[in-house]
């Protein structure tokens, strides 16, 4: 039957995602690939199949300063990154006990020279019906389009159904300093963006229909997903095979073709960086894989602010110090709520440490009577709290901003600082940090009295420039000028209380 076929689908892509026996590194060099080179890409395509098993992006390095593009599909240390498509159903070729097809291609390489180049892939089955896979790729662009045609030459009816794939070898955390996601997303017509890990593919297959949706493969500034078509229900799916592959895709809904007869099915696979604007124009969801959390409605305004900086300014280092003065100086007010608030404390520690030799043990009395003197002094002891709280969503989405902007990968600043998106070669910005971090502590009112937190506190920037060490150097910077900023405003504030006759500092 119908559904017997199409739900055998799994056997399919477990068969075509099993190892060959070959070790990984000599795979790739076993197959008859079809070789395109465009201005943005470097693919190879297999013949069997016709899946994509290498890309290499040319507009970016691997490693700063080598020409080396960098290699996003294919198979390096030991694992694989394909993106696969087929058709499968009652008389699809995909689907046949012979295996998948193997393509036939009028040349083993192309060359993009205008806007447009297709490469077409064709296969005839043993009935005779014509199957030809063409992938088209356009100047400039990283979105490839799939255009399967299908001329149906027999006498009867025949059904085929698309299936699209993103396989990729179960990987591990590298760095507990490298905590930027690495696995899969989908998105349906309910939830936009769900992220689907390794973990919960190996707890369970996804399996949700949906009117339109896209899956894709997440990792630190680049994507590959499949937009299918919209206007149709698809279903979305996962595995983990035998081989320690986990596989995400979509499977189309059925197509009948008429006897003589000829019908083309499409689909778009994107593989490249994760810019917004491209990645919402294939699918209005797709831009949720930049993923800047739950404070994506902070962070999205917040990287149109940075992209305009930085067309002024042309330096993503000065548009980082830019954003960070702009953005300091528009909470300056809940800052000076913070420090005043704090300083007023700081100026009650004498008064409260005689409460305290007043009434001793009695905590009842000695709350009551810190509260009256609160009420009496107009002091708010959670003053220095609210305005801290309200500030901390927009530097978490600022953080979130130049983790994930794929413009400050290997972006040069000044000096030694020629990556943005490395850590600091020479270790000058947490060790500036570490400084300023100290000196922001000696200038602020110290509220707590218990000497264990006292000694904590005073070792904190110790503590985070050893953290910071291993940031990319942009995040570093971007803290280090906040602090730098802090201290400013913090000068300028205390100036102002003293001469208004409260004791800040001493």
């Amino acid at each position: 039957s119908t559904l017997d076929r199409s739900s055998a689908a799994s056997d399919v892509y477990k068969r075509q995602s099993s190892d060959s026996g070959l070790p990984a590194s000599t795979t790739l060099a076993k197959r008859s690939v079809i070789e395109i080179t465009t201005d943005v890409f470097k693919v190879k395509i297999d013949t069997k199949g016709g899946d994509i098993v290498e890309s290499d992006l040319l507009q970016y390095e691997e490693v700063k300063g080598e020409e080396t593009p960098f290699m996003l599909l294919g198979e390096f240390e030991g694992n694989q990154y394909f993106s696969q498509s087929g058709l499968i159903g009652l008389n699809g070729p995909d689907a046949s006990a012979n295996g998948r097809p193997t393509y036939h291609s009028e040349q083993t390489s192309y060359t993009l020279t205008g806007d447009e180049l297709r490469v077409p892939l064709q296969f005839t089955d043993s009935n005779g019906v014509s199957f030809t896979k063409t992938y088209v790729f356009k100047k400039g662009q990283y979105d490839v389009g799939l255009e399967y045609t299908v001329n149906n030459t027999t006498s009867a009816p025949i059904q085929v159904q698309l299936y699209t794939q993103v396989k990729r070898t179960v990987q591990e955390k590298g760095s507990l300093v490298d905590q930027n996601y690495l696995g899969a997303a989908y998105g349906t017509d309910e939830e936009p963006y769900e992220k689907y890990s390794f973990s919960d593919m190996a707890d369970k297959n996804l399996n949700e229909s949906t009117q339109g949706g896209y899956i894709a493969f997440i990792q630190h500034y680049f994507v590959s997903a499949w937009v299918p078509k919209q206007d149709q229900t698809n279903t979305l799916y996962s595995l983990i095979t035998s081989s320690n592959a986990a596989i995400i895709g979509t499977k189309a809904e059925p197509v009948n073709v008429q006897a003589g007869s000829e019908q083309t099915i499409t689909s778009i696979y994107y593989m490249g960086p994760k810019e917004s604007d491209v990645l919402e124009a294939l699918h209005p969801d797709l831009d949720l894989t930049v993923d800047y959390g739950w404070l994506w409605f902070i962070s999205q305004p917040l990287f149109v602010l940075l992209k305009w900086l930085y067309s002024i300014l042309g330096n993503w280092g000065l548009a980082i110090i830019a954003i960070t003065i702009i953005v300091k100086s528009l909470m300056y007010p809940l800052t000076k709520a913070q420090y005043t608030s704090m300083a007023k404390m700081r100026a009650l520690q004498p008064k409260m440490a005689a409460l305290k030799e007043k009434y001793g043990d009695d905590r009842q009395k000695f709350g009551q009577a810190t509260m009256e003197m609160y009420k009496k002094e107009k002091v708010n002891p959670m003053g220095g709290c609210f305005p801290i709280l309200l500030q901390m969503p927009i530097f978490l989405a600022l953080f979130y901003v130049f983790l994930e902007s794929t413009e400050l990968r290997h972006a040069e600043f000044m000096l030694w600082l020629t990556d943005l998106s490395a850590q600091d070669p020479y270790y000058v910005l947490p060790i500036l940090f570490g400084a300023s971090m100290f000196i922001t502590q000696k200038l602020q009112p110290m509220t707590v009295t218990d000497p264990m937190q006292q000694k904590m506190m005073t070792f904190m920037p110790v503590i985070f420039s050893v953290f910071f060490l291993w940031f990319p150097s942009g995040l570093v910077l971007y803290w280090l000028v906040s602090n730098l900023i802090s201290i400013a405003q913090m000068l300028y504030i205390y100036r102002g209380m003293e001469k208004k006759g409260i004791k800040v500092r001493g």
